[in-house]
């Protein structure tokens, strides 16, 4: 099957040297054509260029009309929680009534509270909440997703998370990737006994997920009041010997060693960074670890936001990321992610669109396949309607841009 767009003011993000990530002065290029066109095949990117040169392929074509909006590769949104039972918006008037993150935890809400009522919910309500999320996603421009479980902290509602998780990939044409996050947080069956769930934690849950390929990648939420470094390191190094890659929540609350547990266990991605000191700069120098900031989250919460010029400054790159959950980020939209990047964080927009399509594509571990519009990779793209340039995207921060969505080179 091809599929043919023609008539394409600009098309974006476009790659032909197979890049993986772009850090440092690359995370400025956004490589463009304008008048351009775009052929895929089988659901691959097949070629692209200018519409001067095209030549038109043999065989049955599907001819799609850009009318001259914009083509972009589809966010990749490398952190989100959106397997969850319900909403929290009562800890919301709690926040603006000046309760703080850690107090609301303190007296049982957070993400205890969403594993209460994860217990209480069926598999198949799960999946049918955990759909109407999807979908909006998708709707938003959103083609690849990483979904952590951590709201069942206990080893039979893990597993029905990651079980939801699989039932998404396998009803869906967006990219999802699983991550355990079994230590998001102590359990109420193991209260003021962290040491002993952490044992349970790798003598039965993760040989639990292993069993089953249940999980991509494991996460452990590595910050002040939740898991020390010690804990994490015994927590990724024990997952790497199922084949599971870390991943870190980390220097959020505050300076929790979390960079460093991340970049001595060769973590794929280390994410929040809100507390993030020059320390943790230098020691990602170099490294495999993507940086991840989550804008949403310190909008939402009113915390810092993570220092994301400095590291592009320091020659490090960055992923964007929504965090979509239901306590601290009740938002899938990258588009808006992408405007506080730039808003907030001092990210042109070039910078923030590479960090939220193909550095976070690498944050995931997919950059091989999506992330960039590059032959042979996944054909996962939207339209926008005409807009100025691709600035006006991060610019008009409201505004509805897409006219069109595509993933695997099929329109949703």
């Amino acid at each position: 099957m091809k599929l043919l767009v023609k008539n394409i003011a600009t098309l974006a993000g476009i790659d032909r040297q197979g890049l993986l990530r772009r850090q440092g002065q690359q995370m400025r290029e956004l490589n463009c054509i304008n008048d351009a066109y775009l052929l895929v095949e089988d659901g691959v990117i097949a070629d692209f260029g200018s519409e001067a040169d095209l030549v038109m392929p043999d065989g049955e074509v599907t001819v799609i009309d850009a009318e001259r909006g914009t083509v972009l590769p589809s966010w990749c949104d490398s952190h989100t929680h959106i397997v969850y039972a319900g909403s929290r918006e009562q800890e919301f008037v709690d926040k603006i009534n000046g309760l703080s993150y850690a107090e609301i935890a303190r007296r049982g809400g957070g993400i205890l509270n969403s594993a209460d009522r994860l217990h209480a919910m069926s598999e198949d309500e799960l999946y049918e909440q955990a759909m109407q999320r999807v979908r909006e996603v998708i709707a938003k421009g959103t083609g690849a997703i990483e979904i952590k479980s951590g709201y069942g902290l206990n080893t039979e509602d893990e597993l029905k998370m990651l079980r939801v998780i699989r039932r998404i990939q396998q009803s869906t044409r967006l990219r999802v990737v699983s991550t355990f996050l079994g230590a998001h947080a102590v359990g109420r069956a193991y209260a003021g006994r962290q040491a002993e769930y952490v044992d349970m934690l790798i003598n039965e849950m993760l040989p639990a997920v292993a069993q089953d390929h249940l999980a991509d990648y494991v996460d452990v939420f590595c910050d002040e009041g939740f898991f020390t470094p010690d804990e994490t390191g015994r927590i990724l190094e024990k997952a790497l010997e199922y084949g599971m890659r870390g991943k870190i929540h980390g220097q959020e609350l505050a300076d929790s060693g979390g960079v460093e547990v991340a970049v001595k266990h060769c973590a794929l991605s280390v994410d929040h960074l809100e507390s993030m000191t020059d320390r943790d700069i230098e020691l990602l120098r170099g490294s495999d670890t993507m940086p991840t900031a989550l804008p949403g989250t310190s909008f939402f919460l009113n915390m810092p936001f993570a220092p994301a010029r400095k590291m592009i400054e320091a020659g490090l790159g960055v992923a964007i990321a929504s965090d979509y959950n239901p306590g601290s980020t009740p938002s899938g939209d990258m588009k808006f992610a992408v405007s506080l990047a730039c808003i907030k964080m001092r990210l042109q927009p070039a910078e923030a669109i590479n960090a939220a399509t193909i550095n976070s594509a690498y944050a995931m571990g997919v950059s091989d396949s999506y992330g960039s519009i590059a032959p042979g990779k996944v054909a996962n793209f939207f339209i926008t309607r005409p807009i100025a340039s691709v600035d006006f995207i991060p610019y008009a921060y409201t505004t509805p841009i897409i006219a069109r969505t595509f993933l695997a080179g099929e329109e949703q």
